[in-house]
């Protein structure tokens, strides 16, 4: 039974509260053309434009303008307060993708908090859009052609281990964890191919390649994909 706000077979555009560069929401609903909201994300869409197919959250800091302006029926309010918005709309969206627009700068506890939720709802492939950079839960699997050179950044958010070809530091045999061994600033000497056994590692990798990664997670075979947690979090009906 599928009991998804949004269920699409192409990759959505997620915009949150936070800082949304010129360019960003454009470059996302590219590649991703339905846009849904998390919260006050619905206040950035109506300034550029944008038409939601959905607003989900706790609706505690969208604006009155943004919510007389989108139609009652796409909003969806999510009252518990033991998750983010961010969290309440990836595990209320069914698709190949999610591109994340506004939800890092200006505040480090709501980007460490999207952070932790990307590992949280890791079944849910997600590209995080930065200024310089994307970000992304490794996969299973995950093989992306990259010229030599190129800063490849891994960082734990839990024990993981992992193998790679195409860095000029490999990881094999390297137990990662938040208080211990991480892997930023690491560089490519070609191709690049990661394996993962853990759904804890996040790929921080600069932001021209935001369409390629884009489309190899859309792509991913679910043998590559992560599950769901086995306890996920209950929801009460959405209003």
């Amino acid at each position: 039974m599928n009991n998804k706000i949004v269920d699409k077979l192409h990759p959505v555009t997620l915009i949150g509260g936070g800082a949304v560069g010129d360019g960003d929401l454009e470059a996302a609903l590219a590649l991703a053309p339905t846009c849904v909201a998390a919260d006050s994300g619905a206040d950035a869409a109506m300034r550029a434009g944008v038409e939601l197919a959905a607003v989900i959250g706790d609706m505690d800091s969208i604006s009155a303008a943004a919510q007389r302006h989108i139609p009652r029926a796409r909003q969806h309010r999510i009252p518990e307060q033991m998750s983010t918005d961010f969290d309440k709309a990836l595990r209320h969206i069914s698709a190949p993708l999610v591109i994340a627009v506004g939800f890092s700068g200006l505040r480090i506890d709501h980007q460490l908090a999207a952070l932790h939720t990307l590992v949280m709802r890791a079944d849910v492939a997600c590209l995080m859009l930065g200024a310089e950079d994307v970000i992304f839960v490794c996969p299973r699997r995950f093989d992306l052609p990259m010229p030599a050179g190129t800063r490849v950044s891994l960082f734990p958010m839990g024990r993981v281990m992992g193998r790679s070809t195409g860095l000029e530091w490999p990881i094999e045999g390297l137990d990662f964890a938040p208080d211990g061994v991480s892997g930023t600033s690491n560089r490519a000497t070609g191709d690049l191919h990661l394996e993962m056994d853990q759904p804890k590692m996040l790929c921080i990798l600069p932001r021209r390649f935001m369409a390629a990664v884009a489309e190899n997670l859309a792509a991913l075979p679910a043998s590559a994909r992560w599950p769901a947690r086995a306890a996920p979090r209950k929801d009460p009906p959405p209003s």
